[in-house]
């Protein structure tokens, strides 16, 4: 998966990455051109895109990065002061998709190709429209009462309630349709009327605004999960049953796998104490190498669970690269794919998996690798 340029047999492509400048994403896809012996990729803000001023050149290679951690990029998609805010993620993805399809339209007008297609991007960033598509693929995902565009909307906690006892869920995740990164997400456990408790990293303040915190909580009462759902509902609600998790070291324990160009190529094990098992939030990378002894041990496949990311991928066929979270059930034999992320690469330091084709290599070096041998296939193609 690592040619050279001068491999290839003609010109290198020329990267542009859309994001964030002097961003950590952008610095490590930097990285990884320059490894390759390319010049480095020219930036586009996402600031010029959402002003209007996407520009590229002919045969251009573009590729779209996380918009996040740009407090002036947040303010212009949600509208709201504070980047902390949970609120506001309809607007963000109505106006973000919106700036995807005019880096699309601008890549085409140029004649510069595109390395995330912008209907797999409004997918991947809508949790039932994703869920729809992965179930409908065949890919193992847990129930959900809320998949695809023709279930009704959740418009409150008595929705959530009364869904999750109708489709028999006493334990449900509520996910915000268009969040990341666990922002807004609750953990629900019910036990008979009144007794409900949820696990969440979203603070509530005095006057009723939800904010993102690194501490992850435990919601009591049902009156204070009740306060939270309804506040998040009119930006949209995913809800899916909680299946129990298999552990590693006493601890939950599931997968971030990244596919690039439809093969699996990075994965990491993160554990935690909480539902939540997000680095950010407090969890931990686990081993690897444990995770595969425990599924052979239990009669599993290892090469099954990464080909159902694969299989999740296959999905989106148009975009080069995803991030995969592969949930293991209890006892380590069967798997299921909790969501698909557009921007799901960023894992510094860790290298291709054994047999993956990306050894040695990160997952920003995997995807500038399968774009020099996609432009070597094509011209070998061409001279046939």
């Amino acid at each position: 998966m690592s040619p050279s340029p001068s491999s290839t047999g003609g010109p290198a492509p020329r990267f542009v990455v859309v994001g964030v400048p002097g961003n950590r994403r952008v610095a490590l896809f930097q990285d990884a051109v320059c490894a390759a012996g390319l010049p480095p990729a020219r930036v586009v803000p996402w600031l010029d895109i959402l002003r209007g001023e996407a520009a590229f050149r002919p045969g251009e290679t573009v590729r779209m990065d996380s918009p996040g951690e740009d407090a002036e990029v947040e303010r212009l998609l949600r509208a709201v002061g504070d980047p902390a805010r949970v609120e506001g993620t309809a607007l963000w993805y109505a106006r973000f998709t919106s700036a995807v399809r005019a880096v699309a339209r601008a890549a085409a007008a140029s004649g510069a190709v595109l390395l995330d297609d912008p209907d797999d991007i409004a997918v991947l960033f809508d949790k039932r429209l994703c869920h729809a598509v992965l179930d409908g693929a065949g890919v193992p995902v847990p129930a959900s009462p809320t998949s695809g565009a023709a279930a009704p909307a959740v418009r409150d906690w008595a929705d959530v309630r009364d869904r999750m006892a109708a489709h028999g869920m006493p334990r449900a995740f509520v996910k915000p349709a268009h969040g990341s990164s666990a922002s807004g997400v609750l953990a629900v456990e019910t036990a008979g009327p009144g007794r409900v408790r949820a696990t969440t990293s979203v603070e509530r303040d005095a006057a009723g605004r939800l904010f993102n915190s690194l501490r992850v909580r435990r919601c009591t009462t049902e009156r204070e999960v009740a306060a939270i759902v309804d506040a998040l509902a009119p930006d949209g609600l995913h809800i899916e049953r909680w299946l129990p998790k298999a552990t590693q070291r006493g601890r939950a324990a599931d997968l971030r796998v990244v596919v690039v160009a439809g093969r699996a190529t990075h994965a990491v094990v993160r554990t935690s104490h909480s539902p939540m098992t997000n680095l950010h939030l407090g969890g931990e990378r686990g081993s690897l190498d444990d995770v595969r002894a425990a599924v052979e041990a239990a009669g599993g496949s290892w090469a099954e669970a990464l080909a159902i990311c694969e299989r999740a991928a296959s999905c989106f066929p148009d975009t080069l690269c995803v991030g995969v979270d592969l949930l293991p059930a209890t006892g380590w034999r069967r798997f299921a794919v909790g969501e698909v992320n557009a921007f799901g690469d960023l894992l510094p330091r860790l290298t291709g998996l054994a047999g993956s084709g990306a050894e040695g290599l990160d997952t920003y070096a995997a995807q500038v690798a399968a774009v020099l041998n996609r432009a070597r296939n094509h011209r070998a193609t061409a001279t046939c």
